[in-house]
């Protein structure tokens, strides 16, 4: 395979402008065929429209079953994956007395037991090769728990736990992977209007400026791999 081949599949792709939107745009713009994975059907069928290199297999990521079959599809149409970003969250918030204990396990199998299966299907390729990349989205709430949050804070520190295993266990194999902790609100459709509609630009992180140094990672030299990159506005408090 070329250099102008190379395969990204990223989950949990939202609405145009959105964190997972410009990942996929981004490493479309850098010559990669970039497999986007969500649930919404037509929002990826605009974005594939619309933007070179990017491809649409709607999935949910909680179906481990579907989720696993869609990755086998992307490898026999796309090719083996190069790069492998799991975005895609599952977010409970709520009294610890008051949450469905089934949400518990929801939050695990999207954002913790769904890498695992990501990453069980695309490893065996990529150490073929001795190289490939395996970038997770994280924030806070994986170092933390916090009032109200205890369901996802919990599966999002089993997910960078997991990460951490994977590195330890692979990068010596020539695989790098990389946890970003975002330590901030994010500036996409969703978020602005709704949660945080009055704050100024610099509360935010950029959805565009968050792929970019996704991409930056991927083109790291083994001598100075990260695992754990940390993101956040240069006014925030922390």
């Amino acid at each position: 395979m070329s250099e102008k081949e190379k395969v990204c599949i990223v989950t949990g792709v939202g609405p145009d402008k959105g964190t997972g939107a410009e990942i996929a745009k981004l490493f479309g713009k850098k010559k990669y065929k970039v497999a986007m994975i969500a649930r919404n059907k037509k929002n990826l069928n605009n974005l594939e429209k619309k933007y070179k290199n990017i491809f649409s297999y709607p999935c949910d990521v909680g179906d481990l079953e579907k989720f696993k079959k869609t990755l086998k599809k992307i490898k026999n149409n796309l090719g083996p994956a190069d790069v492998v970003i799991h975005n895609a969250p599952s977010a409970s918030r709520g009294s610890i007395l008051k949450l469905n204990p089934d949400d518990l396990e929801l939050n695990f199998r999207v954002n913790t037991t769904a890498l695992l299966h990501l990453v069980r299907e695309t490893l065996p390729s990529m150490l073929s090769k001795k190289k490939g990349s395996i970038l997770i989205t994280g924030n806070t709430a994986a170092t933390r728990g916090k009032s109200h949050w205890g369901f996802f804070a919990s599966t999002k520190a089993a997910q960078r736990i997991l990460a951490e295993s994977i590195a330890r266990e692979f990068g010596p194999k020539g695989i790098h992977v990389a946890y970003f902790i975002i330590d901030a609100a994010i500036d996409t459709p969703r978020t602005r209007p709704y949660m945080q509609p009055d704050k100024p630009d610099d509360y935010f992180s950029k959805p565009t400026a968050i792929a970019e140094e996704m991409y930056k990672t991927v083109l790291q030299d083994k001598s100075t791999w990260s695992f754990r990159v940390e993101l956040r506005p240069f006014g925030e408090t922390w």
